[in-house]
């Protein structure tokens, strides 16, 4: 019963350390390590602790097949958790950084996203003379009314099988609310005609983009005639005039949305106001920044939630090969452990030198593992379902925060692997240990 009972409020000592951990910034770590090196080098039984240490490492070249384990198996889980985590981070970048304060987005009320909204061009013409949206030299409105149909392309990496693509319609305001979006190579599309510019990163992704190329789009021939750049997701589409695309996908004169500078971010509010106040209309009203972080927000949850199980799963499979490694560490060295503690040694050096031992292996393994991924995986260019379901183009970001959680796992899985065979080390009566071979 008295083991039972040692067992569960072990079990729930390392549950509660495990949530502080996980909690605890850079420097709160930086600050305990400070200390730990300071006891280590100034007080009695931090000295006696490092000499405990130091045996025990100075052991790991005999058992190098034992100790790679460790290492292996902790570098595998930070470096499938830190690779997932950055996927869904580059994801949120680019979504991010698709929007702006200064821009809103008008859709139909309750349509959530483009794909579902449907806006009149009676609507549209009431949503353009609102107050708040800025207007050029001529006087008119800096508004962009756009629709988003999905095509299939095939991606460079599977040519044989065709993937989705968005094909955005748009008119010259389109490259006036985003000053952003530049062409790179060839030219604009012509009004009247049935020619794409490719986003720059749609183009990397999807096989036939190339500038003169033809694609059949909608039952009809499109011509590739230019490339842009946006540094956003605007990159995974594809961009035509609205008449044209409307015309081969039989969408009359609606849109699906309207996107409208500002004159000023905070004109906003006035802008909201007058178009949820118009009896004529029935419109949701974001700011583009807004807009797209909402959409993903959810992919982002999703993959963080996959990341996070993925690691979990083999935080403990890693966490019974550290065990295994360390009992069996201990096992070789119940005799000498037992006359250090015979001449005087306490429990406290021998539980902390394991624990040090095993953590600084669960460091190297941290460390081998964030440098994979930072080497194979930041800057990686990959794709994914957006919120109409197309690909959207995004890479992968591998940034100091999400290394420094995957370092944050490593030390964990190494204080609960080396935790249970320290306390074994300790607790095992000096008479018995002495006995053993």
């Amino acid at each position: 019963m008295k083991k039972f009972l040692f067992g569960l409020g072990m079990t729930a000592i390392v549950i509660v350390w495990l949530i502080a951990w996980t909690a605890l910034p850079w420097f709160a770590v930086l600050v305990l390590a400070v200390l730990l090196a300071l006891w280590l080098l100034f007080a009695r039984g931090g000295q006696r602790t490092l000499s405990v240490t130091r045996v025990g490492l100075s052991t790991l070249a005999q058992r190098l097949g034992s100790t790679a384990v460790i290492v292996i198996g902790i570098a595998g889980v930070v470096a499938v958790l830190v690779a997932l985590l950055a996927m869904g981070e580059g994801l949120s970048a680019t979504l991010r950084q698709t929007g702006s304060d200064d821009t809103a987005i008008v859709l139909r009320g309750g349509s959530g996203v483009e794909s579902n909204s449907v806006l009149t061009r009676d609507e549209i013409d009431a949503i353009e003379g609102a107050p708040g949206i800025a207007h050029d030299a001529q006087g008119k409105p800096v508004a962009s009314a756009e629709l988003v149909v999905v095509a299939n392309v095939p991606k460079k990496s599977d040519p044989n099988n065709d993937t989705n693509v968005s094909i955005r319609g748009v008119g010259d305001e389109a490259w006036t609310v985003r000053p952003n979006v530049k062409i790179v190579a060839g030219r604009k599309f012509a009004p009247g005609l049935r020619e794409l510019d490719v986003g720059a990163s749609a183009q990397k992704q999807f096989a036939g983009l190339d500038i003169g190329n033809h694609l059949k789009l909608g039952g009809q021939e499109w011509t590739v005639v230019g490339v842009f750049a946006s540094g956003d997701s605007y990159e995974s589409e594809l961009w035509g005039e609205a008449k044209s695309v409307a015309s081969a996908y039989r969408r009359g004169s609606s849109a699906e949305s309207v996107i409208a500078r500002l004159t000023s971010p905070s004109a906003f509010d006035q802008l909201k106001a007058a178009l949820t106040s118009d009896p004529r209309l029935k419109v949701d009203v974001s700011t583009t920044q807004e807009y797209f972080s909402k959409q993903s927000e959810g992919l982002s949850k999703v993959i963080r939630i996959v990341g996070i199980t993925i690691g979990i799963i083999m935080a403990i499979g890693a966490i019974f090969g550290a065990l295994n490694t360390m009992y069996a560490a201990v096992s070789a060295r119940t005799r000498e452990i037992a006359t250090l503690r015979a001449i005087g040694f306490r429990g406290v050096p021998v539980v902390v030198s394991v624990l040090l031992e095993t953590m600084l292996l669960a460091l190297l393994g941290g460390i081998i593992g964030a440098a994979i991924v930072w080497l194979l995986f930041n800057g990686y260019t990959a794709s994914t379902l957006g919120s109409n379901f197309s690909q959207v183009v995004f890479q992968f970001q591998v940034t100091p925060t999400l290394l420094w959680t995957g370092i944050k796992w490593a030390l964990a899985i190494g204080f609960v692997g080396g935790l249970f065979p320290a306390m074994r080390a300790a607790r095992l009566p000096v008479t018995t240990a002495l006995r053993e071979q």
